[in-house]
């Protein structure tokens, strides 16, 4: 069998090129992540009326949304570091396809809502990441090919 690394299966250059394209994504989605946890701490109350309008999930005090965040942060700094990349990207991308998806009611008034619309970009930007996971090596933790995925 010939050897299937990434070089000798892609033009070198793209090869040279791939990483650093990947961690533009990377760190572009942990913007956004790293915001959307934050704002649990620092807006507990903001943080429960859009889980109540878009999850249907209510009566969640600022106790549950320290827990949610601190949960968050966790994920959403070994995301940022590319450790565990197979559970984490994936985590990255369901929760943003959940919130994505819980938007549905502003995409039928597109105009009034447009800012929405910047959710499938990122949508998307979380499903190349989450493809193309093993590419993603330019400023990532070490770990074991097990424990990395």
């Amino acid at each position: 069998m010939t050897d299937t690394t990434l070089e000798t299966r892609i033009d070198p250059s793209v090869a040279e090129r791939l990483p650093k394209a990947l961690l533009a994504l990377r760190l572009g989605v942990f913007i956004v992540m790293i915001m959307w946890t934050l704002d649990k701490f620092v807006a507990p109350e903001h943080a429960a009326r859009v889980w109540e309008h878009f999850y249907l999930i209510g009566g969640l005090g600022a106790t549950a949304f320290y827990v949610i965040g601190a949960l968050q942060l966790i994920l959403v700094l070994a995301f940022v570091a590319g450790a565990y990349k197979r559970w984490t990207y994936g985590a990255i991308f369901l929760l943003h396809g959940v919130s994505t998806l819980s938007s549905w009611q502003q995409y039928l008034d597109a105009f009034n809502n447009l800012l929405f619309f910047a959710a499938w970009p990122m949508l998307a930007a979380c499903f190349a990441l989450y493809m193309l996971r093993d590419a993603d090596t330019l400023w990532t933790v070490n770990l074991p090919k097990e424990a990395n995925g």
